[in-house]
């Protein structure tokens, strides 16, 4: 069984989906942690499921290595065979990566190398863009840089605002977070292989 701990930001949307899968008991990962940079909405969604929570506070470390080092430790205590970026708003400090080499997945709304950072919906309605995704990457020491594991296009429509179009994407996101764990619990998907 893979144990997976997955860092958010925000609300949790992509989390809750996860959380949801690891019930069936024929799904092969179960997330043994959630993490989080501020207090975030979606700590909720582990505190339902009865999945322990931590928060290591950006602002409460004089530098983003003392922060890094920091989750690190975290998430080295919680046994994560699997660490999954889903809404962190943060870049990590290249020591994290380094400490998880092929063991560290981040969900990105674009089909990307288009539109990455952190206003990729906006960016590509302002792009003018017929088309946009979702891709879930290894992380990197980069901004949205790693290797695509997988993505999957979503069309953007007539009078999309940038909600809507989101909202589109993430139920895309979900799907596709939820079949990459699958995959790389089973084997099917090696993520050493794409670095």
């Amino acid at each position: 069984m893979l144990r997976v701990v997955v860092l958010i930001s925000g609300g949790g949307s992509n989390l809750r989906a996860l959380l949801e899968a690891c019930e069936d008991a024929d799904y092969p990962a179960r997330v043994v942690a959630v993490g989080a940079d501020r207090d975030a909405d979606g700590l909720a969604h582990a505190e339902h499921h009865g999945i322990p929570s931590f928060v290591v506070p950006y602002q409460a470390f004089a530098t983003r290595e003392e922060w890094g080092e920091e989750l690190t430790a975290q998430l080295r205590q919680w046994g994560a065979g699997l660490v999954v970026l889903s809404g962190l708003m943060r870049v990590l400090p290249p020591g994290v990566v380094r400490a998880f080499p092929a063991r560290m997945i981040n969900t990105h709304p674009a089909y990307l190398p288009e539109f990455p950072g952190a206003h990729a919906v906006r960016d590509a309605l302002t792009a003018g863009a017929t088309q946009t995704g979702a891709s879930v990457i290894v992380v990197d020491e980069g901004v949205d840089t790693g290797p695509v594991v997988v993505q999957r296009r979503v069309p953007i429509e007539p009078g999309d605002t940038e909600v809507h179009l989101h909202e589109r994407i993430k139920t895309v996101e979900r799907e596709l977070l939820i079949g990459a764990v699958r995959g790389i619990a089973t084997g099917e998907i090696a993520l050493e292989e794409l670095t």
